[in-house]
């Protein structure tokens, strides 16, 4: 028997969000161009904060320069700050998830190629009704009523 999907949250935020797009976008058109334009958003989005926080604090491999303090000006070099080098860590994560997202968007780019006859579009859309049905129609609202009502189910609470 198949694992109960968790209850959680963050899970159950999720599962909504999933069953959502599926409903909103079931050909393969769709699921194609939401893909790619989801790629874009967070490539834009995380090139974006990377440049803006390379600019306010170096690069990732290069530490900006600190202006002299009153120990910076007697010769002594500073430690390095906790702080800034979660920064750097962080600049350098950033670095690493932009250049995933190149390899991702070089992948999506074969992917977005692909056009199918509309027959194929159709059985996409017939998959899609089944695998996230409209959770407002009468007869789910009806099932998860019922549902609600079983006293043996797992999750049920009182």
């Amino acid at each position: 028997m198949p694992e109960e999907p968790c209850q959680c949250p963050d899970c159950q935020r999720f599962y909504r969000e999933h069953d959502r797009l599926i409903r909103e976008n079931p050909t393969l058109r769709q699921q194609q161009e939401l893909n790619w334009a989801a790629l874009q958003s967070f490539r834009t989005l995380a090139g974006r904060v990377l440049e803006d926080l390379q600019k306010i604090h170096g690069d990732a491999e290069t530490p900006p320069a600190a202006p002299p303090t009153a120990a910076g000006a007697k010769g002594a070099p500073e430690p390095p700050s906790e702080e800034n080098d979660a920064m750097q860590q962080a600049i350098g994560d950033l670095e690493n998830i932009n250049a995933h997202l190149f390899s991702i968007e070089a992948l999506m780019e074969r992917i977005f190629d692909v056009r199918v006859p509309e027959e194929v579009e159709q059985k996409f859309k017939e998959q899609a009704g089944e695998l996230a049905p409209d959770p407002l129609n009468a007869d789910r609202l009806r099932l998860n009523r019922l549902l609600h009502q079983t006293p043996d189910l797992p999750d049920h609470r009182s």
